[in-house]
């Protein structure tokens, strides 16, 4: 078998296992997700690291909500220094700042994404959260989690904090194709695996919305005739209440 046909196979298994051990898990935080929308409560994404772009993910989309709040951290994140991100998401401390600088409040619903989900940051952005009435759902790896101990001095891991736990149904490393004359493996699948299963989380959100007569705004593509008018409108309307857009 081609190699590159080795990475899509894994990827099917993954996927396969997500549909359907996960979900249970999904659709918890797809009437979660709808509950905060309907309650005009904010969604909040929060990772580090490569996991900052599933923050990202849902944020001014084509389809996408109107209603998310990434939470986008530059020393945690990879474009001013990636080796640096990853001592930085080692360091406690950072969440009540974080906290503050985005205006979380009680009844808010927070996403926190960590493939490892042991790491000082994520442990303490989600303790913190918990502590001040926010839903916490997290995205992780279980097998990978499991595999290590946590890097925080609670000694919890983020699964053990959250209310919901999402499993991307990953490899321990998260990298998954072996090749012929290379040590170790190659080709990671959590970030595609996150992605599906957000986008899964809104689909059914949306669904149950607008099931109760609930209408969930959301973008259009700015490439499409119409489109920059509609995301106009939307973010004249919301860009004081959501940061970055």
């Amino acid at each position: 078998m081609k190699t590159y046909l080795k990475y899509i196979e894994n990827f099917k298994n993954v996927v396969e296992k997500i549909e359907t051990k996960e979900a249970p898990n999904i659709e918890k935080a797809a009437k979660l997700f709808s509950d905060t929308l309907m309650a005009g409560k904010k969604i909040f994404l929060f990772g580090t690291g490569h996991s900052h772009m599933l923050s990202e993910e849902l944020f001014y989309r084509a389809g996408g909500l109107v209603n998310i709040q990434p939470v986008l951290v530059e020393p945690l994140m990879l474009h001013i220094s990636a080796s640096q991100s990853t001592l930085e998401e080692r360091i406690e401390g950072y969440a009540e700042r974080i906290f503050a600088d985005y205006g979380m409040c009680e009844g808010d619903t927070i996403i926190i994404i960590s493939n490892s989900g042991r790491n000082g940051v994520v442990v303490d952005m989600a303790l913190l959260c918990k502590e001040k009435g926010l839903n916490v759902i997290c995205l992780t790896n279980l097998e990978h989690t499991y595999a290590g101990q946590s890097r925080h001095k609670s000694g919890k891991r983020l699964c053990e904090i959250a209310d919901i736990v999402l499993d991307n149904c990953g490899c321990v490393g998260d990298a998954c194709v072996e090749v012929e004359g290379v040590e170790g493996k190659i080709c990671p699948t959590s970030t595609s695996a996150g992605a599906l299963i957000l986008n899964a989380i809104v689909a059914e959100a949306v669904d149950i919305c607008a099931k109760k007569g609930f209408v969930v705004e959301h973008f259009a593509s700015s490439n499409v005739d119409g489109g920059d008018e509609i995301n106009n409108r939307l973010i004249e309307k919301y860009k004081k209440e959501i940061k970055h857009l």
